[in-house]
């Protein structure tokens, strides 16, 4: 693992540093919006879909900032860290629910592509048959849900 910290008195490690910091730091913005739409979603659509909620605290841990051989500055970028690689971590994780209720079928094979962790126990790509009984399946199960009324 490559520890920036070892040579960071070095006058071009310190340049490089300041210059990608700006660009490193505009993230969290969308990164916050991002939060809080996906927070709304999350809270409001799970509930109607009966897909369970993605617990935010099994993704974001705010604890390296509490070790004591940490300067000031390493302790806010851990914050920033676990923060922002956190809620992406977790982002997938309401995604990745929202996937199988919606369409729980893999991607095709090949060409390099990366199948998701949370796609390993989706529906084979191509497989109709499979498709319709997990449909099929699924409003059976939809069906028996009691609904809540208002009235």
């Amino acid at each position: 693992m490559y520890n920036v910290h070892h040579s960071t008195k070095h006058p071009t490690v310190i340049l490089r540093q300041l210059i990608s910091a700006p660009f490193i730091y505009a993230v969290i913005i969308p990164t916050l919006f991002l939060d809080i739409v996906l927070e709304i979603y999350h809270r409001i659509c799970f509930p109607l879909y009966g897909i369970p909620y993605v617990k935010r605290s099994e993704y974001i841990r705010f604890d390296r900032w509490k070790l004591p051989y940490l300067n000031i500055i390493e302790k806010v970028n851990c914050i920033y860290c676990e923060y922002v690689n956190g809620f992406y971590a977790y982002a997938v994780a309401v995604a990745g629910s929202t996937e199988l209720y919606w369409c729980s079928l893999k991607h095709q094979s090949g060409g390099g592509f990366h199948e998701p962790d949370h796609q390993k126990n989706f529906l084979p790509y191509g497989d109709e048959e499979a498709f319709n009984r997990y449909i099929a399946k699924s409003r059976r199960k939809i069906r028996k849900t009691p609904q809540k009324t208002t009235a």
